[in-house]
């Protein structure tokens, strides 16, 4: 197809990448921690921890995997861990030993972790101890052979991590009970692998790197499989737009979860390739420790969401920060503002320049010029590799400028849902184009623009939130006949979650239904408004009509 988006790129951004420059994630962490050992690879709290050092212990824990958990090359190991600086170890660790990381969200409940594991098949978990009570609610229903539990101070230096986790542990209270028989320490497991020698496996292209859950296309949460060849791409892909632009030795922010697809590659791993400096924020919704951590380790690139740059715009210190080292910012994972995008520009002198991609692309798809202009409102040019067209329903390729759905290609997209061949036959057409769900046109100079959504997917602060799955939940309440669950406009997470019900039990109350829901799903799930109706809209054929729903509170 003619890549007239071409004629666009930064002259410094080559046309295509080669995705065969690393032939794993394996032989990329080796090679990388090789090429950067004297550079700090990590900050958490002041305690650094040096690619050198990323090596020896990641390198410790693919040992203790291989001979002390029986561990196999496409074994499923799942991450449970906020960005803490156990998660690199873990997950580069797992990488190296050939194992398929799974990555969790620390906040779910018992009923989402036990799908997500039983889903994937994953045997071994490593999780903060903070969670691991919803593990050991969990357990009973679950095949894990393994439970690795770690404290957030237990990496931190000596004396200050024992403070951290007396804190943590006791003064703040954030660790409930639990108790998991055989539960073994990560620490103990890593000083245990540093006496046992890494056995050499083989780890190739086709492999699968990571099974990452979404919602997909439709409500059930199903992995994406992700191979190390896409992976690999997706990294070099990134780097093909951002390194020549990126200063040696670069200082980066990890605000974004390391176990989401965006942080995942755009921070863990495309950084590694260029050596640079992440600084690991555990919790960005401490903004006044953010904006001294800021202070501390002036930034070259932020990654973030629109959210979190519009809460950092209204902290307190922010505005006395000297942002001179800061030559780019990228907005992902939802829809930037453009109020948002003028006053970060305004406040930094840095532009807001907006990417776009899925899960299911690894995710970088799109991407904008960086530190040039302002902003405008598009997801920016495909990248290196990459190809974009605009369909109709029937999968016919539409002219320039025409609104369709947006249909991906190149080396990044995934291989498929793991173990769900008819969800991947209805999104994956011939030639290996993807459809993504969104709707939107690309204009002359090849830069595309979203106009909708075709699936029902509600986007809170960055995460996607499937209305089935939300549904599903509402319906066990006794008190409940119908729900029907849509986006909500809103001025702080751009969408929430707004529930349609309609009740059985005359009683039920907003408050009750709400408080139930949260038994079964991540805080950001929950419904923040519920609307009692008489009857729901439906179609000839019984289905409700969402649409009309989200119409209704647009009014």
């Amino acid at each position: 197809m003619d890549k007239y988006w071409l004629k666009s790129y930064p002259a410094d951004v080559p046309a295509e990448i080669d995705p065969t420059q690393y032939r794993s994630l394996k032989e990329f962490v080796e090679k990388n921690c090789a090429r950067y050992a004297g550079r700090d690879a990590y900050v958490m709290m002041d305690r650094a921890m040096s690619y050198g050092e990323l090596d020896r212990q990641s390198a410790a824990f693919a040992a203790w995997l291989q001979q002390k958990a029986g561990a196999r090359p496409g074994t499923r190991i799942a991450i449970m861990l906020p960005n803490v600086l156990q998660y690199p170890v873990a997950m580069f660790g797992a990488l190296r030993a050939g194992l398929t990381v799974v990555n969790v969200n620390p906040l779910y409940t018992p009923h989402e972790l036990e799908h997500q594991i039983n889903d994937s098949g994953a045997t071994i978990i490593v999780v903060l101890e903070n969670f691991a009570h919803v593990v050991a609610q969990a357990l009973p229903r679950m095949q894990l052979e393994s439970v690795i539990v770690t404290s957030v101070g237990e990496m931190l230096d000596g004396v200050k991590g024992m403070i951290v986790d007396l804190v943590v542990r006791h003064v703040r209270r954030k660790v409930p009970r639990w108790r998991i028989p055989g539960a073994l320490g990560f620490g103990r497991l890593l000083a245990e692998g540093r006496r046992l020698a890494l056995q050499p496996v083989t780890v190739g292209p086709e492999d699968v790197a990571f099974l990452q859950y979404t919602g997909g296309t439709t409500g059930v949460s199903k992995g994406a499989t992700l191979t190390h060849r896409n992976m690999v791409a997706n990294v070099l892909q990134g780097k093909a737009w951002f390194g020549s632009k990126m200063p040696d030795h670069a200082t980066y922010v990890i605000a974004l979860p390391l176990y989401h697809i965006f942080s995942l590659t755009a921070n863990a791993l495309m950084f590694m390739e260029l050596g640079a400096r992440g600084i690991l924020i555990m919790d960005p919704r401490d903004f006044k420790g953010f904006v001294a951590t800021l202070a501390k380790y002036p930034p070259n690139l932020f990654m973030g969401v629109n959210t979190l740059f519009n809460a950092l715009l209204h902290t307190p210190g922010f505005e006395k920060l000297d942002h001179r080292n800061l030559f780019g910012t990228v907005g992902g994972g939802m829809a930037v503002q453009a109020a948002v995008a003028e006053k970060w520009q305004a406040a930094t002198g840095c532009v807001l320049s907006q990417g776009w991609g899925l899960t299911e692309t690894s995710p970088i798809a799109t991407m904008n010029p960086i530190g040039a202009g302002k902003f405008n409102g598009s997801i920016g040019l495909p990248v290196p590799s990459t190809e974009i067209s605009i369909r109709d329903d029937a999968g016919a390729a539409l002219p320039v400028g025409t609104i369709g759905e947006i249909c991906v290609r190149g080396p990044q997209v995934m291989r498929g849902y793991w173990n769900r061949p008819e969800e991947t036959a209805e999104v994956m057409l011939p030639d290996g184009w993807l459809r993504t769900g969104d709707v939107g046109r690309m204009d002359e100079a090849g830069f595309t623009y979203i106009e909708d959504r075709k699936k029902d997917m509600i986007l809170v602060s960055g995460f996607n939130v499937y209305p089935n799955e939300v549904e599903g939940v509402a319906v066990t309440h006794p008190g409940v006949l119908e729900a029907a669950a849509v986006a909500q406009p809103d001025e702080r997470a751009s969408e929430v979650v707004a529930l349609f019900v309609v009740r059985k039990d005359p009683a039920l109350t907003e408050a009750a239904l709400i408080s139930f829901m949260r038994a079964s799903l991540t805080g950001y799930k929950v419904p923040k408004h519920v609307y009692f109706r008489e009857s729901l809209p439906k179609s000839n054929v019984g289905k409700i009509i969402r649409r009309e729903l989200r119409d209704e509170l647009k009014k």
